[in-house]
């Protein structure tokens, strides 16, 4: 695929690792044209508005981040933020104020066809009122190329829940596909319990998992944790993403969770975003992580 090859192409300029994750069971369809194959990139926990030692260029690195999705050879079909857009604050005219900034600097990528979803910075402390003003509804679906798409809220609810609203959404929705459908679902948290102690988990992710489960081909990419892991829910796959404003520890690897510590002769180690190249056919996803190259 053309995709690939820019993939590649960058790769070699930037680095970054190569993750490949192929769904199990069989094609959902005999044939695919190229056309109906397609990638998308997904950035995640940007933190806009924070300020603090574990990453002292906090106002350039999603500005730096924009530049270089903006440099990849081939543009993404469209670019999913997987929450976290901004980072805490107790003031609801400042949460608003990072907000807006926040969509200012993104509204420069040159891929126009950008999806947000809320992260427990955006949205804990107001249920979501002031991200719904400027992003719309926490919890939604759209369809690109063969696959739906199902964006889940697990971070309005203070308690880490999706609640009984947000789980009657997604059997709803869910309703609606074949099970023979590709399913792509992301959410903030993870749905399966990483480290609960640290809030890495979903209090009814299990509820999620029950409705995900009858469905053939499922993935699901969150992000959350600022660091890659990959995980396996029977034949459902799980991927969360780097962040782009400072990495998390590993789950267990520490008494604590907290920022790795910045070394300024690697300033941005551990920092990133990633392309996903779907092959619609086979259901089969090939995740390429990029680092946070600077401008």
């Amino acid at each position: 695929m053309t995709h690939r090859r820019a993939f590649l192409t960058l790769a070699a300029l930037g680095g970054g690792a190569v993750y490949a994750s192929a769904l199990s069971g069989c094609a959902t369809r005999a044939t695919a044209s190229p056309e109906s194959n397609f990638y998308f990139v997904q950035l995640s926990d940007t933190h806009w508005g924070y300020s603090g030692a574990a990453n002292p260029d906090a106002a350039n690195t999603l500005k730096n981040a924009v530049a270089a999705v903006n440099a990849l050879p081939t543009q993404p079909d469209f670019i999913m933020f997987t929450g976290d857009l901004t980072h805490t604050t107790d003031d609801p005219k400042e949460r608003r104020r990072r907000l807006a900034e926040f969509k200012d600097i993104v509204s420069h990528l040159k891929v126009k066809q950008v999806r947000f979803m809320a992260g427990e910075h955006d949205a804990s402390l107001d249920n979501g009122a002031a991200y719904r003003e400027l992003f719309g509804d926490t919890n939604y679906s759209f369809d690109h190329k063969g696959v739906h798409f199902t964006v889940v809220d697990n971070v309005c609810d203070a308690g880490s829940r999706i609640g009984d609203e947000g789980l009657a959404w997604l059997k709803a929705d869910l309703a609606k596909q074949k099970k023979s459908t590709p399913l792509v679902v992301f959410t903030h948290r993870p749905l399966f319990d990483l480290a609960p102690k640290w809030d890495w988990a979903t209090r009814d992710g299990d509820q999620a998992m029950a409705l995900l489960m009858p469905h053939e081909h499922v993935t699901v990419f969150y992000g959350h944790i600022h660091h890659e892991h990959h995980h396996m829910t029977g034949h459902i796959a799980h991927h969360s993403a780097k962040s782009l404003i400072f990495p998390l520890p590993v789950a267990g690897s520490q008494e604590k969770r907290a920022p790795l510590p910045f070394d300024p002769a690697t300033p941005t180690k551990g920092l990133g975003f990633r392309g996903v190249d779907a092959t619609v056919a086979t259901a089969q996803y090939k995740i390429q992580e990029f680092p946070a190259v600077k401008a």
